[in-house]
């Protein structure tokens, strides 16, 4: 057993070895391990340069680094501690500089330009080809040709921005944590399902409040908890209270994020600059799909203009449905009205409550549906090992006991093979809210195999989380739709990866483009609507029915109801983004806030009360010095890549395996193999189409 647990590459993981104390020791010897690498390969020099002693090896230098740094990264995102955020942001800022560091050594970058210059260099063909050219731009990306003192500024930069984005996203956690609300009178909770309600009784008494006899309902505003008590419960006062608290997320004392976000906007803008581009978003963006800031504003601004009147006219409609429902209707609405109003006209016009499709999406039942989807669609199996365990003491930890180890104890395992039996490789599934938890949902790659020197396939290793809804009193969980859909989404993700077969790790699996990555994850939603698809998971929990036709039809019925606000909603948010890295010295030392308030005016319901941005609580991104930053454009952008790329699935069968097999051959397996545009052509026969997005949605205007 390994004296740095953190380094230790074993298969799976011993989680209860990786505690707070071993961060430090642990990562400083896997800085001092990658340094040694990487200077044995600024070593070489003229005819001794091959593609596996400069490349491949700069490759691998700093692996193990990479996947120690990784699980002290996972273990702050799934058990937040003290000791342990301490650890963590200990060793941040070295190893943020070090990999700052290796596009700007020198020594390394002249072994590169040598190497690229050779005869072999000039002959190799297909991934490797395609990785000298990667790693070429990546050093010139990253500032290699700069002078020494701009080099310097470059390093301390990418240091700032790394601890400043670790400190917004421990306040937007803390925040979020900050509040609850304690409700001792039944009553004011009419119209909350009783799901929801139950779940509040039972948080509540594992917080101490209230008894069994006399009950408390404790809320939150994790998504779990919020999102029913905005949408179903008759308390405006209750549901602005909530809302007010979401929306002060990172605005207010002792978690405000305002001087961070300014931070970190200037110091991106500054970074820009020193590499030679008018933006942060030129320079993130001149490698993704977009290949520029004015086009992916363009996208965006095209799918406005496409959903503007259909937007207009779904807002509305829900005044003028509110103002026939009561006799005085204020007008326009509050913000804190606008989800509670929406689902009692979509149960006025379609008859369907979402409600009612909870008691078919018993967790464990959806998740043995999409194995068994995916066995079928990708021919693979999933086999959950149930001899997993959480060690509570020191002593049951790494080698105390048999069995697989887990981060938490209701943490899952599962293995993956391919139908020749090849381990694929396995995964952690972590499902549900804690407040030791970051928000949302995620897949991350603990590990990555591939082809080995000797011909073999190690097996990939990875992880999926989520904020569902938890089960309640020994019932199982019974979840949304979308919270299914979430589910399918990170396993999408989870495929990427898994199905990855190129022999270079860095350019395998999710590896790829920001607005080619979600591809792979947004085509799996398709099958969470799909009645065949539904048919292997959707089973009430009790009888084991499926849906029954007329809920199904409504469920179908519905899904594009107010589709013109979702997309505006995503829209907004991708154009704040891009606004604020494309042409931020417009804004610099002015009022952000309201300064991208009236950009987004077009974007936004009208409302009496008028909202705040999610700016100060945008972890997509201000939690990374780079993130979704000039890329959240990226959801939409794959979502017409997947809209369309569906359609061969559509008309050739939607569990047909031959097509199947063709995007994991095309695609999945592919990583950043070639550029994403062929790997989507090679799939479809064609570019990507728009227009399938704006069928799917309903706003298809003939």
């Amino acid at each position: 057993m390994s004296e740095h647990p953190y380094l230790d590459e074993s298969f799976p993981i011993a989680w209860s070895r990786l505690t707070p104390d071993r961060v430090k020791p642990d990562i400083e010897k896997g800085l001092a391990e990658a340094q040694e690498r990487l200077d044995a390969v600024a070593e070489r020099s003229g005819s001794e340069l091959t593609f596996e002693n400069t490349l491949l090896a700069l490759d691998e230098a700093t692996d193990r680094l990479g996947e120690a740094w990784g699980r002290v990264a996972h273990l702050t995102s799934v058990c937040d501690s003290p000791r342990l955020r301490e650890a963590y942001n200990e060793m941040l800022p070295q190893v943020s500089e070090f990999f700052a560091r290796i596009p700007l050594n020198e020594r390394l970058w002249s072994v590169i330009r040598n190497y690229e210059a050779t005869g072999e260099a000039k002959t190799l063909t297909g991934v490797r080809r395609r990785f000298m050219e990667e790693t070429v731009l990546d050093f010139r990306q990253a500032g290699a040709d700069l002078p020494a003192e701009k080099k310097e500024r470059l390093e301390r930069i990418q240091s700032e921005l790394s601890a400043i984005t670790q400190k917004f996203s421990e306040n937007v956690l803390d925040g979020t944590n900050a509040w609850e609300l304690i409700i001792d009178d039944e009553s004011r909770l009419a119209g909350l399902p009783d799901s929801a309600k139950e779940a509040a009784r039972h948080n509540a008494l594992s917080r101490g409040h209230g008894t069994e006899e006399r009950p408390k309902w404790r809320f939150t505003l994790h998504m779990p908890s919020m999102e029913p008590f905005m949408t179903y419960l008759e308390d405006a006062s209750l549901r602005r209270q909530m809302w007010e608290a979401s929306t002060s997320v990172g605005s207010k004392d002792p978690h405000d994020n305002s001087e961070l976000v300014d931070k970190i906007l200037a110091l991106r803008e500054e970074k820009a600059r020193l590499l030679g581009r008018e933006s942060f978003a030129e320079l993130v963006l001149e490698r993704r799909m977009a290949k520029s800031a004015q086009r992916a504003l363009e996208f965006g601004e095209d799918l406005h203009h496409r959903s503007l009147d259909a937007f207009r006219m779904e807002n509305r409609e829900l005044e003028d449905f509110k103002a026939g429902s009561v006799d005085e209707a204020s007008l326009p609405l509050e913000p804190w009205e606008i989800l509670y109003w929406a689902e009692k006209q979509r149960r006025a016009k379609f008859d369907f409550d979402e409600e009612d499709l909870r008691p078919y999406f018993p967790i464990n039942r959806v998740i043995q549906g999409l194995f068994d989807i995916a066995e079928r669609v990708f021919e693979v199996g999933i086999l959950e090992r149930d001899d997993v365990r959480f060690p509570e003491h020191e002593e049951e930890s790494g080698d105390g006991g048999a069995g697989i180890e887990v981060w938490h104890p209701e943490v899952r395992y599962y293995e993956v093979k391919d139908k020749e039996g090849r381990h694929l490789g396995s995964f952690y599934a972590d499902w549900h809210p804690r407040e030791s938890k970051r928000g949302g949902a995620w897949m991350n790659a603990l590990s990555t195999g591939g082809t080995t020197p000797d011909g073999k396939r190690a097996p990939h290793l990875g992880l999926i989380c989520g904020n569902l809804t938890p089960s309640v009193g020994g019932k199982p969980a019974l979840l949304t739709h979308r919270e299914v859909e979430t589910i399918f989404h990170e396993f999408g993700h989870l495929l990427h990866h898994l199905f990855g077969e190129i022999e270079i790790k860095s350019l395998n699996g999710v590896n790829v483009a920001w607005d080619f990555v979600e591809l792979p994850s947004q085509i799996m939603e398709n099958w969470c609507w799909d009645r065949e698809s539904l048919n292997f998971f959707a089973r009430h929990h009790e009888t084991g029915a499926p849906i029954p036709d007329s809920l199904f039809e409504k469920m179908v019925a519905a899904r594009n109801y107010r589709s013109a606000n979702a997309m505006m909603r995503q829209l907004s948010f991708a154009r704040l983004d891009l606004e604020l890295h494309a042409h931020y010295p417009n804004y610099a030392g002015s009022d952000l806030e309201n300064a991208m308030r009236a950009i987004l005016h077009d974007y936004l319901p009208p409302t009496r009360t008028v909202p705040p941005t999610i700016l100060r609580r945008f972890g997509h991104l201000f939690s990374s010095p780079t993130g979704y930053a000039a890329g959240y454009y990226s959801y939409k952008w794959a979502e017409v890549l997947d809209a369309d790329a569906f359609t061969r699935f559509q008309t050739e069968g939607v569990l047909n395996p031959k097509v199947g097999r063709e995007f994991v051959d095309k695609i999945l397996s592919r990583g950043n193999a070639a550029d994403p545009l062929k790997l989507y052509v090679d799939f479809m026969g064609r570019e990507p189409d728009l227009l399938a997005l704006l069928k799917r949605s309903g706003l298809l205007r003939e």
